[in-house]
C-alpha cells in the first residue's frame, strides 16, 4: 500500500466526519476563549521539530514523552500548553509511531454514532469500543468526541470533563502550529486524518486533496451555510498541513509498502458484560 493510495483511502473515509463538527464544535470555541485568557498560552509558531525530538527523547528533559504522556493519562490539570504542544507533536518519534496505524477497533460502531439517540446498551457498545481504540491511539480525536458524546448522554459528567479537556487542548497543540492559510503556516498534524477533523472543526468540508512536495498536503474545502454567514467574504478556499514527518515515518516503518489491511470484520459487538468499564466519575483531575 503506497503513501498516496494511503491519502486517497483517508480521504473516501471522511463521509462520517460531518457528525464529528457537531460534535467537537463547542469543545474548540471554549479552547480559543480559554486560551485567550489563558496566561501560560504559547504564541502561534511554526514548532522546531528538531528540539521537539530531542527533548521528548531525553529522560532528563521535562518535555520527556513517558512524562508527559504519563501526566495527561493521570488528568493533571497543571499540565500547560506548552507541554500538550510538546506530547502531540513529540508522538511522531516515539517508536510506536505510526501515522496509517488504524486500530481494529476504530471503526466497529460506525452505523450507532449516526443515530441522534442511542439505547443504554447502545452508548455502552460505543463507549467500550472507543476506550478500546484510545487505548490504542491516545491521539484518535474523533473516538475522543465519540466518547464525550456518550460519556454525557449516560450522564457521566465527570468523565465527559475529562476526556473534553483532552480533546480541547490537543486541537490547541495543532492550532498553535500555524494558521493554515498558506504554505508558510500550515498546521502540523500527526495523522492525515486530524486534518478532516481540524476543517469539520471550523465549519467546513473538504471537496478535494493534493499533496504537494516536499509534504504538504491542501485540502480545497466548502464551508457550510452557518460559516459562510458568519464569514462573508473571508470564507477559505482551502488549508495547509505539514505531514512531512507522517510521511517520512511511514516510508521509514514501511520501506516496501504493506497490502495488510486492519480489519474489525471479526470482532464481536460489544456485551457491556464483557469486560469492565472504566469509570472515571470518581477521579478527581490532579489541581
Amino acid at each position: 500500500m503506497t503513501f498516496s493510495f494511503l491519502r486517497q483511502h483517508i480521504a473516501r473515509l471522511t463521509g462520517i466526519i460531518i457528525i464529528v463538527g457537531a460534535l467537537l464544535l463547542p469543545a474548540i470555541a471554549r479552547s480559543q476563549q480559554q486560551s485567550a485568557d489563558n496566561k501560560r498560552k504559547i504564541k502561534v509558531e511554526s514548532p522546531d521539530l528538531e528540539n521537539i525530538r530531542t527533548q521528548t527523547l531525553d529522560p532528563q528533559s521535562r518535555f520527556y514523552f513517558p512524562k508527559l504522556m504519563a501526566k495527561y493519562n493521570r488528568n493533571d490539570t497543571t499540565m500547560t500548553n506548552e507541554e500538550y504542544r510538546y506530547l502531540y507533536l513529540g508522538y511522531m518519534f516515539q517508536e510506536d509511531y505510526d501515522p496509517y496505524r488504524v486500530s481494529p477497533y476504530a471503526n466497529v460502531t460506525d452505523p450507532l454514532r449516526l443515530k441522534a439517540t442511542h439505547t443504554k446498551e447502545e452508548i455502552d457498545t460505543i463507549r467500550k469500543y472507543a476506550e478500546l481504540t484510545l487505548r490504542d491511539n491516545p491521539f484518535d480525536l474523533r473516538q475522543m468526541s465519540f466518547l464525550v458524546h456518550v460519556l454525557k448522554e449516560k450522564r457521566k459528567d465527570m468523565s465527559a470533563k475529562i476526556w473534553e479537556y483532552r480533546l480541547e487542548h490537543l486541537l490547541g497543540a495543532i492550532k498553535s502550529t500555524g494558521t493554515g492559510e498558506d504554505a508558510d503556516n500550515a498546521w502540523y498534524v500527526i495523522y492525515p486524518m486530524h486534518e478532516y477533523d481540524m476543517i469539520d472543526v471550523l465549519g467546513y468540508r473538504a471537496t478535494d486533496a493534493d499533496f504537494i512536495e516536499p509534504g504538504l498536503d491542501y485540502l480545497t474545502v466548502e464551508a457550510d451555510e452557518a460559516t459562510a454567514r458568519r464569514l462573508r467574504d473571508k470564507v477559505a478556499k482551502g488549508f495547509y498541513f505539514n505531514v512531512q514527518i507522517p510521511q517520512q515515518q511511514y516510508q521509514l516503518k514501511h520501506p516496501e509498502g504493506s497490502d495488510e489491511d486492519n480489519t474489525a470484520d471479526d470482532i464481536p459487538a460489544a456485551d457491556p458484560d464483557d469486560e469492565e468499564i472504566i469509570e472515571e466519575d470518581d477521579i478527581e483531575a490532579a489541581e
